[in-house]
């Protein structure tokens, strides 16, 4: 176990030295997330009904929420092109050379994205404050959600791992992991209340681990558009954010691991 931890803070140190050497990847991260923030906020942001309401500053603040969201999630493509690429150079038959847990390569690449994206958060925080978002129910709360918003992105870096292992290429990585992200953020409650969605869509909506997440964050920093929905995930948002997270990582790091030994064997 000692090992296997070892091994994994190497690989994501290789990786956070590796990011520094490409700063337009670091930089490109940022732009994007900002560029959602002003287009949702100025573009949308006076046509948009929350709470009875289409107060442009009411909804810069419902939106943030789906915005951190989006935004630690949407890392997961850049994780499965990063893996993918070093499939693709070989550098799996490096390692195997090595006497190191064969789990540690993804875990501390998943790691190291991890790092990336609490930058990318702590910069899109301060552009959200710029625009008007504001907390409201305290720093710890709200330091409650932006650990919720990192799990879940920590989370979904399994999914974009595996998918990453399963490709030829890095293209293919970057595309198959955007493929299926836009339906699990687009059908959720960040843009838009679900209760405005067709009828058929609201439970998926209401019982997608991103909705739960954003919930969660709305409730913990105290932004307006809290889903009122039966549903248990918006009515134990907090919860049903945690165990939507740990069991991602659970089902996804397993498969991951067992590809990789498999593509390494």
């Amino acid at each position: 176990m000692g090992q296997a931890v070892r091994d994994s803070l190497v690989i994501a140190r290789r990786n956070l030295i590796r990011m520094t050497r490409i700063p337009e990847v670091v930089l490109f991260g940022l732009i994007q997330p900002i560029m959602f923030v002003v287009l949702f906020s100025y573009v949308f942001g006076g046509s948009m009904n929350v709470g009875g309401t289409t107060d442009p500053s009411v909804y810069r603040n419902f939106l943030m929420a789906g915005i951190f969201a989006q935004t630690v999630t949407f890392a997961t493509a850049g994780a499965g092109a990063g893996i993918a690429d070093d499939m693709h150079k070989g550098l799996v038959d490096r390692f195997r050379s090595l006497p190191m847990a064969r789990g540690a390569v993804l875990t501390g690449r998943t790691l190291a994205d991890l790092v990336q994206t609490v930058l990318t958060v702590f910069v899109l925080t301060i552009v959200a404050l710029l625009v008007g978002w504001r907390i409201h129910e305290g720093v710890p709360k709200a330091l409650g959600a932006f650990g919720l918003l990192l799990l879940l992105g920590y989370a979904f870096s399994w999914i974009g791992a595996l998918i990453g292992l399963s490709v030829r290429s890095p293209e293919a990585a970057t595309s198959g992991g955007l493929i299926w992200l836009f339906p699990v953020t687009f059908i959720s409650n960040a843009f838009v209340d679900s209760s405005m969605m067709a009828s058929w869509l609201q439970p998926i909506a209401d019982w997608n681990p991103f909705s739960a997440t954003v919930q969660a964050s709305r409730v913990l920093f105290g932004n307006p558009g809290v889903s009122h929905s039966d549903a248990w995930p918006m009515q134990h948002p907090v919860w049903a954010s945690l165990i939507w997270s740990v069991v991602i990582i659970a089902i996804f790091r397993t498969l991951a691991v067992r590809k990789y030994r498999l593509a390494a064997g």
